[in-house]
């Protein structure tokens, strides 16, 4: 059986990623900026994905390029370390779940993109 996460609109989401970095002093901008870094969506093809309403499941089957330095992304989330998910959307999930994790502590941009 899938997990709920799946059919929940990415839209619908989506401000809660942009509230949660926004309470820690971060931007929609850099939110924006990990999306398109860990999806290859343009600016204007996420907005398009956000004004269609679809689901989790959907915006990552439809992600233009999925960067391939995502693998470097560790860590702890839900309880569950994301190198160690096997299901690959769900791993995806969980990528994106991260990294809006580490930009609301306050983690450098590069570090994020993990450029340095």
């Amino acid at each position: 059986m899938k997990h709920r996460i799946y059919g929940t609109s990415f839209a619908g989401v989506y401000p809660l990623y942009v509230a949660k970095a926004e309470r820690k002093g971060r931007t929609k901008a850099e939110v924006d900026e990990v999306i398109r870094w860990l999806m290859g969506y343009s600016q204007e093809s996420l907005e398009e994905q956000l004004v269609k309403q679809v689901d989790f499941e959907t915006f990552i089957a439809e992600a233009p390029e999925l960067n391939p330095s995502r693998a470097l992304v560790k860590g702890v989330v839900c309880g569950v370390r994301v190198e160690e998910i096997e299901e690959p959307t769900m791993r995806e999930i969980r990528y994106l779940d991260r990294l809006i994790d580490e930009l609301a502590r306050g983690k450098a941009m590069e570090k994020i993109l993990r450029q340095g």
